[in-house]
Order: structure tokens, then C-alpha cells, then sequence
């Protein structure tokens, strides 16, 4: 049987080969290449670790005994203890340096990797250095235990993040998104991929040369190709990884990992088929959308109602020209009710809507004629939630009707005369959770009284200059479809019934000066883009916003394609250029003809029918997803067995990546003398140098094309 002085000896001898060991890995680096059967050794780390962690901080214990020195046989036993525990911290700093050559980068590793040489060493100088004074060894050790908790922390924080620690104790309140600010990567994607993902994708663990704790590591992708590219399948690398089997070792998240569920994927497929944009809102995509159906109900206002659902039928007969009647967000019970056009408003129709009574949310009046209408029949609707009555000439009884209205959350009467009675009514609405009260004639005081009453109500004053000029909201357009036939009306408004609408047809951005003011409908007869600015007095003229209209002109009598378009971006093929239907900007995948390694060559004949004068191409841009405008078009007509050019453009190349669009590009032809026409789109044949892929081939999408006189 060894004796403890053996014991003692062979563990000395041994603490100096991992020292040796530990220096040769710390001072060669990466430059050091180590044999694969040292990676499962390497990977042991984490076994190991709890070792020394318990015997280190039960030897330090040894030094705090009081008399220790005069009990031989106490203090030998926590000094084989301590020496015990240094030779597992050898070890297991062993284990880490070489653990920490394989995918392990970041500050977080920097602090764990020098923490643990710190721990090593200092139990090493502290066993050696033990008989020296009590007192020094007492503060060394506590100065070593506090070394040992703050590398395990780090340790932690590298394996379950960084606030794995302090997570029990910190606030598990959810900041409530309201759905109009909710960004589809930032508040649906995001929250999926740090719950599966970026345990091993992020600051000091970066698996596959993939960073997933910040945009900018998604963008770049890893070493096995880009993390998403929109609306393509094949080349995503993170639809690749989640649809393998389980049991593939490139299946992500790993077999061992928590799994992403039905719902998950389904977001995560639909979000790269979307055009897998950092930076777009949910609201902008269709309501029919099926990312949009699966996370808006995530958001503010998107919340669970138990009551029944109105007859569909009864719905469908309440809505008139002058009546609008919605679901709050799909496949929801809850209503929203809004009135418009002052001159047909009936105010008896308003005793239509008790059928609907139980499911009415929303309700909105806004400018309607309400001077003298009894509003008693809204305490029957006993869920509303949100009521919108700005500029509708409210009295102070009105007022007391609206003030006993307990459900309200929302109220707006901008635009009302608000005077002392209807203060002290509004002062009782301890429900309302935001008030909007512009253009109302209070005072200070009286603003100052109302905020006094309701302190946990956000309220909405209105807009006091005092010198400072902010940028107005893009004015709104309104069209029916894009693609029409004979005439289309178009309509801009604004929020701010105040500010002037200037617009333009021919392509050029508005003035404040120069450009036609909106005043009424336009109606249109052609194929061309309607842009519209805001302007307004102490105000910043607004961003444009613009809109493409096609009228659908002359269907050519035959029509085919020299190449096939990609067989990811075929939609139905030749015939979708076409049908007159106008393409979704946010999905590539459908109705979408795609081209990269060929040009689209169209070629149409008009056999019988008049002969176009005008050609339009409704293109697609998304630069993120390698989407370009093409580097040439080039319309050719066949005359005398000749191919002539006809017309030609090369369109500009944004500097910077934009999100998903719709352009219009138009053409005149210099004359009709031809027999069949030829229209060429060139694909930029390599990206741009601010491109994050500089130099590869660019996309043309293109889904409709315009013929007209």
C-alpha cells in the first residue's frame, strides 16, 4: 500500500509535467498541431473541471482551521487534497487550451482561457509557498477562491451565455410589441435563432466560422456557404441544416439540442422565402401571408378573444360604400368598424351594427357628423376596446356617454372642443391607456389637470412647434390594382389634412414648388408611376413614395422564350408575363420568372393586331438577395428578315442594398415597321464591389411585360 509521503510524491512530480505541458500548448498557439485523438481529451473539459473546482476550494478550507499546524495528520489531509485538486486543474487547463483550438473565439474565451491559467498557477505557487506566514496564505487563498468562481462564471457564460448566472433574479417582464413597429427578423426570427442557435454561433464559440449574435456575422455566413439567401432554398444554409434528418451530424440545431418545433420552422422557411430582409416590418407583408398569419398574433393588439365570431354573412352585409367591416388580424373573432365619406353618412345605420355588438373592438367615426346623434348604443358594445371619434363636433353630454364607456383602452377626440365638464368625465376613464386630445382647446392648466387625474395614461397633446421642424409621413397612395384596362383612380391622401400632396407622373421626384398639387382622384390611361411628396408649412417635406399602375394594353398573339427561366423562378413560364396578375415584391418564389446564367429573350408577334408603340417591364430589385436591375435591355424588331434595334436602356445600379421592390422600366420604340418584336435582359454579370458578394452573377426578375400604343 503506498504511503502518503509515495502519494505526495508521485502528485508533485506529476504537477510539473502539466505545467510543462500547459506552457509548450500556451506559447506555441495555433502554430501547434495537435493529433485528433487529443480532441476527445480536449472535450473532456467540461467532465473535468468540476474536480479541481471541489478539491482546490476544500483544501483552501484546510488553511483556515484554526491550530491547523499543531494537527499533522488534519493539515496532511488538506494538503493532498489541495495538491490533488492542482493536478486536476492541470488537467482540465490541459483540456481547455486544447478544446480552444477548434471553434472557440471571442473576449468572453480570452477572461475563461487566462482565468484558468491564473487558478493553475496559483495553486501550484500557494502548495509550494504554503509554509510561509499564515496571514499571507489565508488572503492568497481567498484571492485563489475568488479567481475559481469568476473563471467557472466564465466558463458558464460560454456554454449557456453570458447572463446565465444572474437570469433567476433579473426582471422576466416581455416589452410588449405593438404589431405596426414589430420587424420581422428582429422580434419573430431573431428570438428563434438566440433560443436554438446561437448557443454555438456566437462570441467565443463560433461553430462553422458562423456568427449568429449579430447581423453582420448572418450577412457574411459561415465557411459552408451564406446563412440565407431570399426566397432561394437550396443555397440557405440555415433551410439546408434544419430540414436534414435528426440524425445527419450537419443537422442543426444538433441531436442533443432542443429542436426548433412545427411552428418554428414554419417561420424560419417562410421569413427566406419572404426575401429574408434585417430590416423589413411584419405589417408590410399581405394579410394573407402565411409568415404574416403565424407571428402576428405575437404582437400588441393580436391578442386571444374567447367570444364568438360574428355570422360571415351578416358581415359581408354590413359592409356598404360607406361602412367598412374587418377582422382585427386574420382568423380573429374581434372587429374593427370604420365609417367614411361625411356626405353619405346615415347616422340610423348605426343601429345596424347591434348584430355585430359582441365582436366590435375597433370602432372609428373619425370626421364623421356626430353633432345631436345619441352615442348610447356604444355601452352595448362591451368589448370595445379602441375608439376613434376625432373632429366629429362632440358635445359635453356626448363626452359623459363616451366617459362611462369602462372597456376603452384607446380613445382619440382630437379635433373636439374638450371643455370643464368633459375634463372632469375624461379624469374618470382609469382604463384608458392612451388619450389623444389635439386641437382641443385646452390650456396648460387644463392639460396639466387631465395628466394629474389619469398618471398611468399616455397622453397625445398634439404637435407644439416651438420652433422645431420635424419630417412629415410619406403621403398614402390608393389604387385599386396595378394592373387595369381601361382607366385606373388613383388617390393620395395624408394624416395631416393641413399639409399639400405634390405629385408627379413622369418619374421625377415632386417639388414643393414646380409639381402638380393633388387635389382631387387622378385618373390615368396609361402604363407609368405616380410619386407623391408631402409638404407643410414648419414642417420637412416628406420622403417620397410612389406607386406603378400598367394598363394592360395589347396581348401579343404568339410569344416565347429563347431560354428557359431558372427552374427555382419559372412561375407558369412564358404565360406569366402575361396574365395581367401583378407579383408580390416580398416573394421571389412565386409569379417571379427568374434569369442569371442566360438572358430572357423574349420573342412576340402581333399577328392580325395593332402594332405596340410603348413597351413596359415590371422588374424586380432586392440587391440583399443578388436581385439587380439588368445590365442591359434591348428591344430589337425584325424587318425584311433583319433584326434592327428598336430601343435600348441600361439601367442604374443602387449603391447600397435596398429592400424588395417593384420598377417599372419603359420603352418607346422608334417605330412600328417590324415584324416580330425581340426583347433582351441582360443580368449584370458581376455584382458590385460594395456587394457582400462582389464579383458573382446577379438575378433578373421580371413578371410582367406591358404592351401599349
Amino acid at each position: 500500500m503506498f504511503k502518503i509521503s509515495s502519494i505526495r510524491s508521485i502528485l508533485e512530480s506529476t504537477l510539473f509535467v502539466w505545467i510543462g505541458l500547459t506552457l509548450i500548448i500556451t506559447l506555441a498557439g495555433n502554430s501547434l498541431v495537435l493529433p485528433d485523438w487529443l480532441q476527445v481529451v480536449g472535450r473532456s473539459h467540461p467532465i473535468l473541471l468540476h474536480f479541481p473546482i471541489v478539491l482546490l476550494l476544500m483544501g483552501l478550507l484546510f488553511f483556515w482551521i484554526p491550530g491547523i499546524d499543531k494537527k499533522p495528520e488534519i493539515r496532511e489531509i488538506g494538503e493532498i487534497s489541495f495538491l490533488a485538486g492542482c493536478n486536476f486543474a492541470g488537467i482540465t487547463v490541459l483540456a481547455g487550451l486544447i478544446l480552444a483550438q477548434e471553434e472557440y473565439t471571442g473576449e468572453i474565451l480570452t477572461w475563461h482561457k487566462w482565468g484558468g491559467l491564473v487558478v493553475f498557477g496559483g495553486c501550484v505557487l500557494l502548495y509550494f509557498f504554503r509554509a510561509i506566514q499564515a496571514n499571507i496564505i489565508r488572503l492568497s487563498s481567498v484571492a485563489l477562491a475568488i479567481a475559481i468562481i469568476a473563471t467557472g462564471h466564465w466558463g458558464a457564460g460560454l456554454t449557456h451565455g453570458e447572463d446565465f448566472l444572474l437570469a433567476p433574479i433579473q426582471s422576466n417582464e416581455i416589452e410588449v410589441i405593438p404589431l405596426a413597429e414589430a420587424e420581422i427578423f428582429g422580434d419573430v426570427v431573431q428570438p428563434i435563432l438566440q433560443a436554438k442557435c446561437i448557443s454555438c454561433h456566437k462570441e467565443g464559440k463560433i461553430k462553422g466560422e458562423l456568427r449568429m449574435d449579430h447581423i453582420e456575422g448572418l450577412q457574411k455566413g459561415g465557411k459552408s456557404g451564406p446563412f440565407v439567401l431570399a426566397g432561394d432554398f437550396e443555397k440557405s444554409l440555415l433551410i439546408q441544416r434544419i430540414n436534414l434528418p435528426e440524425d445527419d451530424k450537419k443537422h442543426m440545431p444538433p441531436k442533443n439540442k432542443a429542436q426548433l418545433t412545427e411552428e418554428e420552422l414554419l417561420i424560419l422557411s417562410e421569413w427566406v422565402a419572404s426575401g429574408a430582409s434585417f430590416e423589413q416590418k411584419l405589417v408590410t407583408l399581405p394579410a394573407k401571408n402565411e409568415l404574416y398569419q403565424l407571428a402576428s398574433v405575437k404582437f400588441e393588439g393580436n391578442k386571444i378573444y374567447s367570444f364568438d365570431a360574428a355570422d360571415k354573412e351578416d358581415i359581408q352585409e354590413l359592409n356598404t360604400s360607406y361602412r367598412s367591416i374587418q377582422a382585427l388580424f386574420p382568423e380573429s373573432p374581434a372587429l374593427d368598424v370604420s365609417y367614411f365619406g361625411i356626405s353619405a353618412f346615415p347616422p340610423k345605420s348605426l343601429s345596424d351594427l347591434k348584430i355585430v355588438k359582441d365582436q366590435i373592438v375597433r370602432f372609428s367615426l373619425n370626421k364623421m357628423p356626430l353633432a345631436g346623434v345619441d352615442l348610447k348604443f356604444l355601452k352595448d358594445f362591451k368589448h370595445l376596446e379602441e375608439l376613434q371619434l376625432n373632429f366629429t363636433d362632440l358635445n359635453a353630454d356626448q363626452m359623459k356617454v363616451i366617459s362611462e364607456l369602462n372597456t376603452l383602452e384607446v380613445l382619440a377626440i382630437s379635433g373636439n372642443t374638450v371643455d370643464q365638464a368633459s375634463i372632469q368625465n375624461l379624469a374618470k376613464m382609469k382604463s384608458l391607456k392612451k388619450l389623444y386630445l389635439w386641437e382641443t382647446a385646452m390650456s396648460s392648466q387644463d392639460q396639466e389637470t387631465i395628466k394629474k387625474a389619469l398618471p398611468e395614461t399616455v397622453i397625445d397633446f398634439g404637435f407644439d412647434g416651438k420652433g422645431i421642424i420635424y419630417d412629415l409621413n410619406s403621403p398614402i397612395i390608393s389604387q385599386a390594382e396595378m394592373i387595369y384596362q381601361d382607366s385606373l383612380e388613383i388617390k393620395l391622401s395624408h394624416p395631416i389634412k393641413t399639409a399639400e400632396i405634390r405629385y408627379t407622373l413622369d418619374g421625377t421626384e415632386p417639388d414643393s414648388t414646380s409639381s402638380t398639387i393633388y387635389t382631387k382622384p387622378i385618373f390615368v390611361t396609361n402604363t407609368g408611376k405616380v410619386i407623391a411628396k408631402a409638404f407643410a408649412k414648419d414642417w420637412n417635406g416628406s420622403k417620397p413614395t410612389e406607386s406603378v399602375f400598367m394598363h394592360s394594353g395589347i396581348k401579343p398573339s404568339e410569344f416565347s422564350l429563347v431560354y428557359e427561366p431558372n427552374s427555382k423562378y419559372k412561375a407558369s413560364g412564358p404565360a406569366t408575363l402575361f396574365d395581367l396578375e401583378k407579383a408580390d415584391a416580398s416573394n421571389h418564389g412565386q409569379k417571379w420568372l427568374g434569369f442569371q446564367d442566360e438572358p430572357m429573350v423574349l420573342e412576340v408577334d402581333f399577328k392580325g393586331l395593332s402594332k405596340a408603340k410603348e413597351i413596359s417591364l415590371s422588374l424586380l430589385y432586392n440587391e440583399a438577395a443578388h436581385i439587380f436591375p439588368p445590365e442591359k435591355v434591348s428591344v430589337q424588331g425584325l424587318e425584311n428578315g433583319t433584326w434592327k434595334t428598336l430601343a435600348s436602356n441600361s439601367p442604374a445600379v443602387s449603391t447600397k442594398a435596398l429592400s424588395a421592390r417593384s420598377e417599372l422600366l419603359t420603352l418607346e420604340l422608334e417605330n412600328t415597321n417590324y415584324d416580330k418584336l425581340k426583347i433582351t435582359l441582360t443580368p449584370l454579370a458581376h455584382l458590385p464591389k460594395w456587394h457582400q458578394n462582389p464579383g458573382d452573377k446577379a438575378w433578373v426578375f421580371v413578371d410582367e411585360v406591358i404592351f401599349n400604343q
